[in-house]
């Protein structure tokens, strides 16, 4: 389906509802029907009837069989029409070929929303396709919502209305954690590990081919449910990645969303193309997008399960001191070098609580920072130190760990990190979350502290420290003002767009010619370096002059793109002849090489004595827009490859970030007798390159290397830009 401004992920933006109202028949529907159920309790649709019985859904449910008078002892109807009362929802569970039909039958009974179970639509090729767009227009026109088709179905823990509209029987927890899954599979193991583990799930949904339903939606509705305070989601692929930033931006100030996205290596990227019928998306891309809107990226689905464990039970880090309290040395060396790595700081504690540890621990014990209690340590002791730990002020968050010895039972302990954890939730320390690692892996288990807190129990020291990493990371991002797309003073888009409409239409898709080039970024009022092209010696030597010496002498082409690999490139020319013998020394190496044709000039430039050598880069993804780049420039970004991405737009918050964000940033900051660079100049040629690639949807990709990042107050200069038209072959 083609998409128009009012058209966005399948959504019309201009008619529908929000998400909050429309899905709300979706999720707490006040009656449903089953249409495809059968007297055979293998077929879908009974498997979907039963698994609602089950969950004590508290309305009424009509079976839909034209043969069969009753079904699993619940009246049942030739159709949907025929039934009396009013239907909220229908789960469909009927041969693709008939979906369509029953779609009618449903919007003759007012239902506001389906659940398409059925498969044979899009995933199964272009016949299915057709068959799919036909639906969706049915389920447009009669203003419903659909969820599917191709699906797992929906959960929903809700007490006031618990409801398992799909064919699986899985009962978990009752919890704040709700899930998308753009696989059935994945949300099937999702809801059992959650249920092996005790993880309290508000809703799970498995979208399937997402023709309607999305996880925007979703992400839309969970924003505003206040029995969900977690988010998670697997996507295998985006609909549509601006809308999506949009809307995690917004939820992840208020609630942590954690996703698994698949695809990451080439290998992936086919299995998830053919698993979706969708277009497998550039993992640079996806890493960008996260890091902006806030998500927090897990590496698997244990690591997933990991943080929704604590961030569903325990608060937000208020920074990034933690503390280690342990009884066994080794287990709090890896957990250490786990939170070192992850950005975590171990601070060295007082001697005020130094003394407060040894008034009460074993002599041998050491109370520095990790605390190892050593073995001899009992539970009161465990408790103790807890409660003094958690009421210091000196640290944002604890990680107890426990190798069992066999001194004291596992309930001891338990018990112990309860009384500890409560104790000092009652004076005041509730912003400091709690995560438990028990040795060895077969004694794990949470531990319920109170009525509304659990403490998360992880069987491996390092795992405790990642997600602790992961939490504190989110809560620094929700903790800074959301950035802003500022307005940019004299930026002439509509030249630079006339300028590359021109090239296209002349020459096609290509790189545009360093004239050309230097007009589109000049239009933007980005700071191009003094020069310009001369197309003969004398020219040339004409144009160094008005420079001054000493100049840069480099090779015009559109079609010969790495100047240095032919001599193209000739620095510190300090007089006219030096220029002319550069040029005619150029001309003549293509010459021999039969290249001639490709030569339009040469760019003559001052040659700048110092500054900073950064690149700045954009390319257009064909799913996600584009994608920017910076780093350090010149040869170091091929060889040190340090460099940033971002999503365009950006905003001035992701312009700071970027630049921050590099392994060479201390370079940038001034290092060692090296002086420091114009940072704010950096961010402003940033956010523009950001408005030109997404303003000019002509321009593919541009490359600013090198760029002269000039002392504070001096700005930066473009030394070289590349910019190409027209679609970039892949």
């Amino acid at each position: 389906m083609d998409k128009n401004p009012d058209m966005v992920d399948g959504e019309s933006t201009a008619t529908q509802p929000s998400a909050t109202e429309s899905l709300r028949p979706m999720f707490r529907p006040r009656s449903v029907a089953v249409v495809g159920v059968s007297r055979d309790s293998n077929h879908i649709g009974s498997r979907v009837l039963d698994a609602i019985l089950q969950s004590k859904f508290p309305g009424p449910i009509y079976p839909v069989n034209p043969k069969a008078e009753t079904i699993a002892g619940i009246k049942s109807y030739p159709s949907v029409a025929a039934i009396p009362e009013p239907v909220d929802l229908a789960v469909i569970a009927v041969p693709a070929a008939a979906v369509l039909d029953v779609v009618d039958d449903c919007a003759r009974r007012g239902v506001r929303a389906l659940i398409v179970i059925s498969a044979g639509f899009a995933e199964v090729g272009p016949e299915g396709k057709g068959l799919q767009d036909q639906l969706l227009a049915k389920v447009r026109g009669y203003g419903m919502r659909m969820l599917g088709p191709n699906c797992l179905g929906l959960l929903s823990t809700d007490p006031a209305g618990p409801l398992n509209a799909s064919f699986v029987r899985v009962a978990p927890p009752v919890g704040n954690v709700a899930m998308s899954s753009d696989s059935g599979a994945l949300g099937l193991a999702v809801l059992a590990g959650a249920s092996r583990l005790g993880l309290g799930i508000s809703a799970c949904v498995s979208v399937g081919n997402r023709a309607d339903v999305s996880s925007n939606d979703l992400l839309e509705y969970w924003e505003h449910d206040e029995r969900t305070g977690v988010i998670l989601l697997y996507l295998e692929s985006f609909g549509n990645p601006d809308r999506f930033a949009r809307i995690a931006r917004r939820v992840g100030r208020r609630k942590p969303i954690v996703a698994v996205k698949a695809g990451r290596t080439t290998a992936g990227q086919r299995a998830a193309g053919s698993h979706t019928a969708a277009l497998a998306t550039s993992d640079v891309a996806v890493e960008a997008l996260f890091h902006q809107t806030g998500i927090i990226r897990a590496e698997t689905l244990a690591e997933l399960f990991d943080l929704a464990a604590s961030l569903s039970s325990q608060p937000l880090p208020a920074g990034n001191r933690v503390a280690l309290l342990t009884n066994a040395g080794g287990p709090a060396i890896l957990c250490a070098d786990a939170c070192e790595a992850g950005g975590l700081n171990l601070p060295v504690l007082s001697e005020k609580t130094a003394n407060r540890l040894a008034s009460f621990l074993p002599a041998a014990a050491s109370r520095t920072n990790p605390v190892d209690m050593i073995a001899s340590a009992g539970p009161a002791q465990f408790r103790q130190a807890i409660a003094t730990l958690l009421t210091s002020g000196e640290i944002d968050a604890l990680i107890v760990i426990q190798v069992e010895i066999g001194t004291s039972g596992t309930g001891d302990f338990d018990s112990a990190l309860v009384a500890g954890v409560n104790e000092a939730r009652q004076v005041g320390a509730t912003a400091r979350p709690v995560l438990f690692c028990r040795m060895p892996e077969t004694a794990t288990r949470n531990v319920q502290a109170s009525a509304s807190e659990t403490i998360p129990c992880y069987a491996f020291p390092e795992a405790a420290a990642r997600v602790l990493a992961r939490m504190t990371e989110y809560a620094a991002w929700r903790g800074r003002p959301a950035g802003k797309i500022p307005a940019l003073d004299h930026a002439d888009i509509d030249t630079a767009r006339e300028v590359c409409r021109r090239a296209l239409a002349a020459r096609g898709n290509g790189w545009l010619t360093a004239e050309e080039s230097r007009m589109v970024l000049s239009a933007m009022k980005l700071p191009v370096a003094a020069g310009g092209v001369a197309r003969t010696a004398n020219e040339a030597s004409h144009l160094a002059l008005e420079l001054g010496f000493p100049v840069a002498v480099k090779l015009a082409s559109t079609k010969l793109v790495h100047k240095t690999e032919i001599g193209g490139v000739r620095l510190n020319l300090a007089d006219e002849a030096a220029v002319g013998h550069a040029f005619d020394e150029i001309r003549e190496r293509l010459a021999r090489d039969g290249k001639l044709d490709a030569m339009e000039g040469v760019l003559v430039q001052p040659m700048l004595a110092d500054g900073t050598e950064v690149m700045v880069g954009a390319k257009r993804d064909s799913v996600f827009g584009a994608l920017l780049a910076f780093g350090l420039g010149g040869i170091h970004v091929e060889i040190l490859g340090d460099v940033c991405f971002r999503v365009a737009p950006l905003t001035d918050r992701d312009a700071a970030d970027m630049i921050r964000c590099i392994r060479g940033f201390r370079l940038l900051e001034g290092y060692r007798g090296h002086p420091p660079a114009d940072l704010p100049a950096l961010e402003d040629l940033l956010l523009r390159v950001s408005r030109l690639v997404e303003s000019v949807p002509e321009i593919a990709e541009i490359d600013l290397n090198p760029v002269f990042a000039l002392t504070p107050g001096r700005g930066c200069r473009i030394v070289d830009a590349r910019l190409f038209v027209g679609s970039r072959p892949s």
